[in-house]
């Protein structure tokens, strides 16, 4: 699956491709990450493929308990590799264990971009995984009838 397929899919909510394309090319970096490596590739911008995306979920807009990253080798590809990480005990981009992980993964895959969401976008949970797809996510009722780009709610 390619990025824009990619975030639409991480989560409950199915977003048009447009929607996604755009988010794409306004996300901000505001997560600093712990490697001095991945936060220079990371300000740097669009350099061309391979890129590795960096998303962040969790169960409200406030507190990241999983960070999705995905590998394009080129564009119009699935993201592969594609990795996860988890934490139950606190907010995810802060552990300074889990940001060293991530950057020797990203390091690993020599990619020439990385993009990283602004914030949070979505639960942590996966559509047709973790709960039945077309449903709102059980576990995480922050999510139900709220715009994963705007946070506004829409139902």
């Amino acid at each position: 699956m390619n990025f824009v397929q990619l975030i639409g899919h991480c989560s409950h909510f199915q977003i048009p491709e447009r929607v996604a394309e755009q988010s794409l090319r306004t996300m901000k970096k505001s997560w600093k990450p712990s490697s001095p490596w991945l936060d220079r590739k990371v300000k740097r911008g669009f350099h061309g493929y391979p890129i590795a995306t960096v998303a962040f979920y969790g169960p409200t807009a406030e507190t990241a308990t999983k960070i999705a990253v995905g590998i394009f080798k080129e564009e119009n590809l699935e993201a592969d590799p594609f990795e996860r990480w988890f934490s139950q005990e606190s907010d995810i981009r802060l552990d300074t264990v889990i940001g060293e992980q991530i950057a020797a993964f990203i390091k690993a895959q020599e990619v020439r971009s990385v993009v990283v969401t602004d914030g949070i976008i979505g639960c942590p949970h996966e559509e047709g995984i973790d709960y039945p797809e077309g449903k709102s996510c059980p576990q995480c009722p922050y999510w139900a009838g709220r715009d994963r780009w705007t946070l506004e709610r829409i139902q």
